[in-house]
């Protein structure tokens, strides 16, 4: 999916040189991270001291006239040295025990999504924490409140939604813990919306021209439902105070929210339960998000894939299957870069079976669980939020993107809701995930009442109305702090190919030279290592299967990889420095991979398939470091790795024979 076929021949390389034809260095990025080595300390503490006095004098200012509540004796008091030596003591404890963390800021760490923190966002979080904002509202957090509406609006326009607040169907978007808590808000948003029509027939709403039946008013296009969501409250607005509320409670009594699964399915008996439909790729969240919601883990379907990305025949097939038998359909997923393989759907081509299944009566939503790849969209934005054209991309890279890539970063503009996890390929602390919907009418749908924080009416502008934040997200208190530093990074480096796209474009150069590595790699293994990139990688994280040469017995495989691995894991137990590098291991599981493709991907590695009962473990590459080609000094970790996987491979099988 990259781009053409990668050359099978081995090219002239020094072990641990970089390309003789290396890019100019990018100083922008110089200034970004703390750097591996700690290398802006400097700029960070400077930073870091500055906007800590600053908080002192905020405070000193407050109220001047105010005297100190503390006073100046109190830091000779005994029990005050007690407690600071005591406070000490125990950050010092976990200092030293946090010695044991995994270095993600290493471009030898190549392991799970994490990397180094990007500065703007690191000192801005820290800069924001003394304050201590909750994003519930605008009452405890004034600032980052709709900083926070600015964020959800910076990634719409990254994706390609629409992005201007004076628009009625912009979009919105606030941030999560995670992608986990983003894909359970795409669920909740999706059904709120579907069953909403059906509220309005119940309730027997005159004047306002509602669906003939219940199968048409649940399946109606999420466009066709938010105008007749809008429609709903201009009449009821129209009506008079004693008649709004009744129809009001009228309504609501015949929500799902209000009724629950069991009692509105009991009201319209002519309806199933809809399924969800996602990749048999997606993120085990999924499951988790139906049970959440309590449609159930039956209602959950994952389609076959292709190469690891959904299968579009099937999928279609699926769907006439569910027009022929009135089943409904209430979202399908695409993944926009699998968190196992980074590999990403054709989302451009669901977008085209949902519109040809609108032809049989059936329709649902279309969400793109990005929250790995998300930010690679930043690739294929221009400064003005412009599509940059394929050919403009391609002449960055060597291989990326494929023509299918670029349509279904493409296409992401015409789904209905997208999740995004700043936290991963945004560079930025844990847990910032994001979900953003494309039309922000229909989060009217989600809004919950608590009369000690939200006070009034539905405020008619955008930006005031949002300074609620609480009544539409699944949190109640939630960090402004992780907000400011999400903001503040996006305003550094917005997202765009010129800005932050300078992060992206790295790791994906990174990800192009361990592909082609990796064949050289191979070839230098024949005849005693059978090495194989199972599928052409779509971002920048790479997979590898290994077996040594002249095993059948994909469980002998299977052993030889845990003993890899183990040297490539965080061993609590010893000095990281004992490590050269750190990695993760995933499976090719025949259920995901097919029949056909598993027999191909065992049958190249020497694998009997006869004998596959268990799944097959890969080492698993995650290349989000920007350092992986050191061009400054000449040093290719990448090459580094190779030659140590070389190393350690070979004593593995050295031990083996010996045992």
């Amino acid at each position: 999916m990259l781009g053409a076929p990668f050359p099978a021949r081995p090219l002239a390389v020094q072990p641990t040189s970089v390309p003789p034809s290396s890019p100019p260095r990018d100083h922008t990025l110089d200034a970004c991270f703390l750097g591996p080595y700690g290398e802006n300390d400097t700029l960070l503490e400077k930073l870091l001291v500055e906007f800590l006095r600053d908080h002192v004098y905020w405070r000193r200012n407050f109220h001047p006239e105010d005297p100190p509540a503390i006073g100046t004796a109190a830091a000779q008091h005994p029990d005050y040295l007690a407690f600071e030596a005591r406070m000490r003591r125990e950050l010092h404890q976990l200092s030293a025990a946090l010695k044991r963390s995994v270095p993600f800021h290493s471009p030898r760490y190549i392991g799970h999504m994490a990397s180094d923190l990007l500065l703007p966002g690191l000192a801005a979080q820290m800069l924001a924490l003394p304050y201590n904002p909750n994003n519930v509202s605008e009452d405890s957090a004034p600032v980052t409140v709709e900083m926070e509406v600015q964020v959800g609006l910076q990634l719409a326009r990254m994706l390609g939604y629409p992005h201007d607040p004076a628009q009625p169907a912009c979009a919105f978007g606030h941030l999560t813990s995670g992608g986990t808590l983003a894909n359970y808000q795409a669920l909740r948003l999706a059904l709120a919306l579907k069953a909403f029509p059906l509220a309005l027939r119940a309730a027997r709403v005159p004047e306002i021209e509602l669906p003939p039946d219940d199968w048409s008013a649940f399946n109606l296009a999420g466009a066709d439902a938010i105008t007749l969501l809008e429609a709903w409250q201009r009449w009821l607005a129209a009506q008079a105070p004693s008649a709004r509320v009744r129809w009001l409670r009228a309504v609501e009594a015949e929500r799902i929210e209000q009724r629950g699964l069991a009692g509105f399915f009991a009201a319209h008996p002519s309806l199933r339960v809809p399924r969800v439909f996602a990749p048999i790729t997606a993120h085990y969240s999924w499951s988790k998000g139906v049970k959440l919601l309590g449609l159930g883990r039956d209602q959950l379907e994952l389609v076959p894939t292709r190469g690891m990305r959904l299968d579009l025949d099937a999928f279609e097939a699926r769907l006439a299957q569910c027009a022929r038998e009135r089943e409904p359909v209430l979202i399908a997923v695409a993944v926009l870069g699998s968190t196992e393989y980074g590999t990403i759907d054709p989302v451009d081509g669901v977008l085209a079976a949902r519109e040809r299944s609108r032809a049989s009566g059936l329709d649902f939503a279309v969400h793109v669980d990005a929250a790995w790849g998300g930010y690679l969209a930043t690739l294929f934005r221009e400064e003005d939020g412009t599509l940059r054209p394929h050919e403009a991309v391609a002449a960055e890279f060597k291989y990326f993107p494929s023509t299918a890539l670029h349509a279904a970063f493409g296409a992401l503009g015409g789904t209905d809701s997208v999740t995004v996890d700043p936290h991963k390929l945004g560079y930025l602390p844990f847990g910032s995930g994001a979900f953003v919907c494309r039309d922000h009418r229909a989060m009217a749908l989600l809004a919950e009442r608590a009369d000690y924080v939200f006070h009034g009416d539905a405020a008619p502008d955008y930006m005031t109305r949002y300074r609620g934040l609480g009544q539409y997200i699944p949190e109640g208190s939630k960090s402004g702090a992780a907000v400011a530093g999400v903001y503040v990074t996006h305003k550094v480096l917005p997202l765009d190919h010129r800005h932050f796209g300078r992060l992206p474009r790295a790791t994906v150069r990174a990800a192009e030279a361990f592909y082609e590595r990796a064949l050289r790699f191979a070839g230098e293994q024949a005849g005693r290592l059978n090495v194989r990139v199972p599928f052409e990688p779509d971002s920048n994280l790479v997979c590898l299967a290994l077996n040594p040469h002249g095993n059948r017995s994909p469980a002998r495989a299977n052993a030889f990889m845990r003993r890899l691995h183990a040297t490539l894991r965080v061993d609590p137990h010893q000095p990281l420095q004992v490590k050269e590098f750190f990695g993760s291991v995933t499976t090719l599981r025949p259920d995901l991979l097919g029949g056909e493709e598993t027999c191909r991907i065992l049958a190249s590695l020497g694998l009997d398939p006869g004998e596959a009962d268990e799944p097959l473990l890969i080492l698993r590459h995650t290349l989000m470091n920007p350092y992986l080609i050191d061009h400054e000094n000449g040093i290719s970790y990448i090459e580094r790795y190779f030659d140590f996987l070389g190393r350690c491979t070979a004593a593995l099988m050295t031990e083996e024979r010996a045992a």
